[in-house]
């Protein structure tokens, strides 16, 4: 056995193509063209480059986009007042604020602040919520991804048992909420966690969340499961051991070009949704 692998640079790349044409046809039709707003505070190397990876991907699939980059010396009165400015602004369809940001500022407060009708990379409390219920909701950008990605290589969730290893509020958590909703059934484990090693081996389906460098070893997964890597750190390694594991299980996303592309690539999808919904 070979493990397929969930590639999710051709899957954003082939999803690139069906949004420009979408975008196109809702020129044609008369609508909005979709304008994605990204925040950067502070000048971190690596959140500069995610952030312009978006802007990027707007520009490939026809859409807009406006840059905003505030100093490492902002306060959360400042960010808020941007947010809010957004918030009111009629060509602006979604926001993006790039996470981190700098430890003075109230980060909650901030994405909270985001409308929901813009909250397009689904990291408020309110679309966390409405997400996890059931209901229309824009859902974070990763595990939004991540359900493309999976259901495209129909990869069957219902009945399966996930183990998310992780529990961040943007990724873990919400990731554990979608996985349900498939009607899978699903363990969040974390870096705390006691038995982790135990947890892991009973998964179907593993999604490494944790932001730890491997730190789920390769031998704790058992064959035929599928694998899923959604950290990506110094190196090109992620949070899941991979040696020895292409030949035993079913699935498994390579680090970078699986779920890295599809994160992007849903910001984008439901940024155009918000357009589509006006």
């Amino acid at each position: 056995m070979s493990a397929l692998i969930l590639d999710g640079k051709a899957l954003a790349k082939s999803r690139e193509q069906q949004l420009h044409a979408a975008v196109g046809e809702l020129l044609a039709g008369g609508g909005q063209k979709p304008a994605l707003a990204t925040i950067l505070v502070g000048s971190d190397p690596a959140s500069a480059t995610y952030v312009q990876m978006k802007v990027n991907a707007c520009g490939r699939v026809g859409m807009d986009s406006v840059r905003v980059d505030m100093p490492q010396s902002t306060t959360t009165e400042e960010l808020l007042a941007v947010i809010d400015e957004l918030n009111s602004n009629p060509d602006v369809c979604g926001i993006l604020l790039q996470h981190p940001v700098p430890e003075q500022i109230d980060e909650r407060a901030c994405f909270d602040a985001i409308a929901i009708e813009k909250d397009v990379d689904g990291v408020t409390t309110q679309g966390f919520g409405l997400m996890a219920m059931g209901e229309p909701a824009f859902g974070s950008a990763t595990p939004a991804g991540i359900m493309t990605l999976l259901k495209h290589y129909d990869i069957e969730l219902s009945g399966k048992h996930a183990v998310v290893v992780g529990r961040s509020p943007i990724l873990g958590k919400p990731m554990a909420a979608m996985l349900l909703n498939a009607n899978a059934t699903v363990t969040i484990c974390h870096s705390r966690t006691v038995d982790l090693a135990e947890q892991v081996a009973q998964a179907d389906i593993v999604v490494g969340a944790v932001g730890q460098p491997e730190l789920i070893k390769a031998e704790w997964i058992k064959d035929g499961a599928v694998v899923v890597d959604a950290g990506y750190h110094p190196g090109g390694i992620g949070d899941i051991e991979k040696a020895g594991l292409e030949p035993r299980v079913a699935a498994l996303t390579p680090v970078p070009g699986g779920v890295g592309p599809m994160t992007i690539n849903a910001l984008i999808s439901q940024t155009l949704e918000s357009a589509q919904k006006r």
